[in-house]
């Protein structure tokens, strides 16, 4: 279930409001929006990253790992065919994050290992070591293209993709000179439903700093920092 648009709104406004810290029109609270949705994402792929190294939590519904992976799995797709040339170069799908690169042969399906050019060059140095058709590798050549060893490989290449989330839109009609929420034109948030409080606060903090607020922003990252501190207790 998707966090509603219309909620957080309603809640950044009403807290806004309490505070006597200003207005955040709709186009302001859009963009805000979409910044804190794309944060909070990015978040996920540094704290698995960290919770990684930890050992794993035996109490069911706790483990930081599981529940990181399941706000993840929102995002995730089926495997994308890469756009190979006859060089070797592969065209990666856009608005995504690259999960792993698989290469198919002969119905036998293999992970292609990921290296920088260093690490290639010093596998090339000797044909035991040299990437081939059982032990594939590629590096990364730029944001959407990746080089696959050896270069003979044109065909047969798939990735796991994380897409990045779909920008929230609070929409609406004026009405008498006040914006009305409109469900028709809006596009809810996409993350797990539990990061509506750290929508809240993320979108604040940005709203703060916009309007020059230092004390709500001061409030908002405070807020934030104690949920982040929690969560990884």
């Amino acid at each position: 279930m998707a966090v509603s648009v219309d909620t957080v709104y309603q809640t950044v406004l009403s807290t806004l409001n309490k505070e006597q810290r200003g207005y955040v029109t709709p186009q302001e609270f859009n963009l805000f929006a979409e910044q804190a949705q794309l944060d909070i994402f990015e978040q996920y792929f540094y704290d698995i990253n960290q919770f990684g190294r930890l050992h794993g939590n035996s109490t069911e519904y706790s483990d930081m790992l599981d529940i990181l992976e399941e706000k993840l799995s929102i995002f995730e797709s089926p495997p994308v065919a890469v756009v190979m040339a006859n060089t070797g170069v592969g065209t990666l799908p856009a608005n995504y994050r690259l999960g792993n690169v698989i290469h198919t042969t002969s119905g036998v399906a293999r992970i292609v290992e990921k290296l920088n050019k260093k690490d290639i060059q010093v596998l090339e140095m000797s044909p035991l070591t040299t990437p081939n058709l059982i032990r594939p590798a590629y590096t990364r050549t730029s944001e959407t293209t990746i080089q696959l060893y050896p270069a003979t490989i044109i065909s047969a290449i798939t990735c796991d993709t994380v897409a990045r989330p779909t920008a929230p839109n609070w929409g609406y009609v004026m009405v008498y000179g006040e914006a009305l929420y409109n469900a028709a034109t809006s596009v809810n948030f996409q993350l797990h439903q539990s990061e509506e409080i750290a929508l809240v606060e993320k979108i604040l903090e940005l709203a703060g700093l916009s309007t020059k607020e230092v004390q709500m922003y001061q409030i908002a990252n405070q807020e934030e920092m104690q949920t982040i501190q929690q969560e990884k207790q």
